[in-house]
């Protein structure tokens, strides 16, 4: 399987992962059906969303396909009177990924990311490997040690 940047991350700081591929068409799948896909359970497949606060400041957030990021609880997470979604445009320059292969590890420069608390209940979970048609599984701590996280509610 051809390696992506983040499993090249991954490598050379001695993290463990399994790599998984599925077949990406145009446009990318949808998160719900990436798990599909992969036989998994979506409550254990994660997306990475980018979101601007009041402040200017960017914020990652990594929460299950199958749910959607209560922009409320994420202002909150983060000290922020308000969060909102980043603009697609604004993906590709911003963090080096692009629609659906957006991964929280590898990105241009490091920002505060947060998990959603419910990562805490699976042994492991999948989230891009920054390029879409490949994914990563990996434990919640082993992404802690690839990247600063914290746990918060922040689904709807």
């Amino acid at each position: 399987m051809e390696k992506t940047n983040v499993m090249r991350l991954l490598d050379a700081r001695g993290i463990a992962y399994v790599p998984h591929r599925y077949d990406a068409g145009d446009p990318p799948p949808s998160g719900m059906e990436v798990a599909r896909m992969l036989g998994r359970d979506p409550a254990s497949v994660f997306k990475t969303l980018v979101t601007t606060g009041a402040s200017g400041q960017h914020y990652v957030f990594v929460i299950p396909v199958c749910e959607e990021l209560s922009l409320k609880k994420a202002a909150a997470a983060v000290g922020e009177k308000s969060v909102e979604m980043l603009k697609s445009r604004e993906l590709l320059p911003l963090t080096g990924y692009v629609h659906g292969g957006c991964s929280p590890m590898g990105m241009k420069k490091p920002f505060p990311t947060v998990v959603d608390e419910t990562a805490q209940l699976a042994d492991t979970m999948l989230m891009s490997a920054g390029k879409v048609g490949y994914q990563v599984e990996m434990s919640l701590e082993s992404l802690s040690h690839a990247v600063r996280v914290t746990l918060a509610d922040v689904t709807a």
